[in-house]
């Protein structure tokens, strides 16, 4: 009979092995020291943004309002009247300008106060914070700051050579928006979670990085064993996108992680098939197949306490996101617009 290694103490009962403590490094959350990644965040969906009427959005630590100018741009102001503090989502729009539903300041399509309901002179200063903004995929993005450093990812074909698709996953995930985008250099995650088999051990030496983002080729099987070649990234801190052959025909997928509150996020994807008589039925089936990954995740990031710690080979590009997590810029020039 082999020897027991458990030591016994005198009182009878099996001494509990020495733990070490936990090692982790912390990662810096949105909203920490009042800033903010600058990054594009989808707020709503294209179809939500109707001519003449005005969308209240939480985003960052405050709320915007969302409308089209009467040219049919979509523009993206804070949400508070700087006369006494009003709430602008709850207005309208007159002339194709946002008027204040309390005392009828109206701001044009700029966010500057051009008329006040009684007749005074609108101070000089009487303005709303305008952000950049972009329509594209379906979906409205907004970008933390006064000019983007960074544009949307570009696709490999015309957008009239393509069939779109874009929804928004109907649960609030409570983790931060680049949780989600770190689950695609996590290697680990997508072989156990996602059941993909890579070609190659893993497709780290694959993973060409810039200065916002990466960008990945890999081939392999998908869950069934359907066979896939694809090309994969993440821009910014809340932007993934994926295209290439699943199963013989092209795909692409752009998903966005919207920022409502710190904490919390909101997940917007656009599914995409090349035009053709399959057309129909191939976007049914991607769009099937991105509900089904956000689902797999779903209930991981709704309970994750997300922090860097011991990390193995397998996690070489994984622990290089984080790093560029902690470097990459923050800010928060809406700051007393929007709260």
């Amino acid at each position: 009979m082999e020897e027991q290694s458990i030591r016994m103490p005198t009182n009878g009962t099996a001494a509990r092995t020495p733990r070490p403590k936990p090692h982790y490094l912390r990662m810096p959350a949105e909203g920490e020291g009042g800033v903010f990644t600058q990054s594009w965040f989808p707020v709503a969906l294209a179809s939500e943004v109707v001519p003449g009427q005005i969308l209240g959005v939480n985003f960052l630590d405050g709320k915007i309002v969302v409308f089209r100018a009467p040219d049919g741009t979509v523009r993206a102001m804070s949400a508070y009247c700087p006369h006494v503090g009003a709430d602008l989502s709850v207005g309208k729009i007159v002339d194709g300008r946002v008027q204040c539903a309390f005392h009828h300041w109206e701001y044009d399509a700029d966010g500057f106060c051009v008329k006040t309901g009684i007749g005074d002179p609108p101070p000089k200063s009487a303005c709303l914070f305008l952000f950049p903004v972009r329509e594209r995929f379906g979906i409205i993005w907004v970008f933390n700051g006064e000019e983007p450093l960074f544009e949307l990812p570009t696709l490999p074909y015309a957008d009239d050579e393509l069939v779109m698709q874009a929804y928004r996953f109907g649960q609030t995930l409570h983790c931060d928006p680049w949780v989600f985008a770190a689950n695609t250099p996590d290697m680990q995650h997508l072989k156990v979670v996602h059941k993909i088999k890579f070609a190659m051990e893993e497709p780290h030496d694959q993973v060409q990085w810039h200065d916002w983002g990466f960008d990945f080729e890999y081939r392999g099987l998908h869950q069934g064993d359907v066979p896939v070649d694809n090309h994969s990234g993440i821009r910014g801190t809340s932007i993934f996108y994926r295209w290439g052959l699943y199963d013989g025909f092209w795909r692409c997928n752009v998903t966005g992680f919207g920022l409502p509150r710190p904490g919390e996020h909101t997940v917007y994807s656009c599914s995409i098939v090349v035009k053709g008589p399959k057309s129909a039925e191939q976007l049914e089936n991607v769009l099937a197949i991105s509900r089904r990954t956000v689902g797999e995740d779903k209930d991981i990031l709704d309970t994750i306490h997300y922090r860097q710690g011991l990390l193995t080979k397998a996690d070489k590009s994984l622990g290089r996101f984080l790093n560029y997590l902690r470097k990459f810029p923050r800010a928060h020039p809406s700051a007393g617009f929007i709260n």
